[in-house]
């Protein structure tokens, strides 16, 4: 079953120069290993598109249930430089809580509504 990634975690962005930092928490302990699966620094790069001209990097803290994003070349240059509407990176967790992910049908209900 496809939810959206707000379905199954949280997240929290910000940014350092030209970089946003995503951090993307799954809501239950089981989750963790979806986040894991679908949330790829490949998807997340397609997932914005233009937006982000660098690579993406992603690191793992399965103690926290967490994923942390860096998307370099994500803000036109930084909060100083940018003529975006958004130079700190502030929406960008907002944005990737709607990116589609699969996660297990049991018993007829999707795996992040029990």
């Amino acid at each position: 079953m496809t939810v959206p990634l707000a379905e199954i975690a949280h997240a929290r962005s910000g940014d350092k120069g030209d970089t946003v930092n995503i951090g993307v928490i799954a809501w239950r302990a089981e989750d963790f290993e979806v986040l894991r699966r679908e949330v790829t620094a490949e998807r997340v790069k397609a997932f914005f598109g233009e937006l982000v001209t660098g690579e993406v990097e992603r690191y793992e803290l399965p103690n926290l249930g967490a994923l942390n994003f860096l998307l370099h070349g994500a803000l036109g240059g930084g909060g100083t430089l940018s003529l975006r509407t958004d130079a700190q990176g502030k929406t960008f967790a907002s944005a990737l809580l709607g990116m589609p992910v699969e996660v297990a049908v049991s018993n007829g209900t999707e795996s992040a509504s029990n």
